[in-house]
């Protein structure tokens, strides 16, 4: 991941997108930032070029599909913030610290709206998948434990590793989290799922 889960679509009347193609445009940005620091071994550099892909990562989404993911908005905006910080205070802290912040925003978004009787996730990705309530119930609380489990995960990573090693952790120890809970939602899914007939 990246910090946010893979993407869903926000309209329902939009032709769903080959899952390819939302693949690359998701983690397509991710292989770049670890490659150029690979290469480079510059922190810098490479946040650089994490930055100008997931923009045009953001774009190529507008004009191919005619439509920017929320989520994925949500996390651009951050990553530029963060991102800003990092080259401009020259201190990588503000960089590795953005997955813990994000991923706990999301958390507490997901689980004050069930607190307050609404449902975020539904609003995420409801055009994706229809659940019944006891199923979007479910499914909030294993994201909200798959942002914490995130947020912890990075946080211990990017205070017990090297630069390098946390880079690596990045983006493929946080996507490998990622891809865990999608694993465990399918059951919750195939038993929760409303079909349209």
């Amino acid at each position: 991941m990246n910090d946010q889960p893979p993407s869903g679509n926000t309209k329902d009347d939009e032709t769903p997108p080959s899952n390819g193609r939302r693949m690359l445009l998701d983690f397509g940005p991710l292989l770049l930032f670890f490659g150029a620091n690979y290469l480079y071994s510059d922190l810098m550099f490479s946040v650089k070029v994490l930055v100008v892909a997931t923009i045009v990562s953001l774009a190529a989404s507008w004009v191919l599909e005619r439509r920017i993911p929320m989520m994925a908005a949500f996390g651009c905006a951050g990553l530029v913030f963060f991102a800003g910080l990092t080259l401009y205070f020259d201190n990588e802290l503000f960089i590795k610290i953005k997955p813990t912040i994000l991923t706990l925003m999301f958390a507490a978004a997901i689980a004050g709206g069930r607190a307050m009787g609404r449902n975020p996730l539904a609003a995420i990705m409801g055009s994706q998948v229809k659940l019944t309530n006891d199923g979007w119930r479910i499914m909030s609380w294993l994201w909200v434990a798959m942002f914490v489990c995130s947020a912890l995960a990075n946080e211990i990573a990017w205070r017990t590793l090297s630069t390098d090693s946390w880079v690596t952790f990045k983006v493929f120890g946080l996507t490998g989290i990622s891809l865990g809970f999608v694993i465990l939602s399918l059951p919750i899914i195939q038993k929760h799922q409303i079909n349209d007939q």
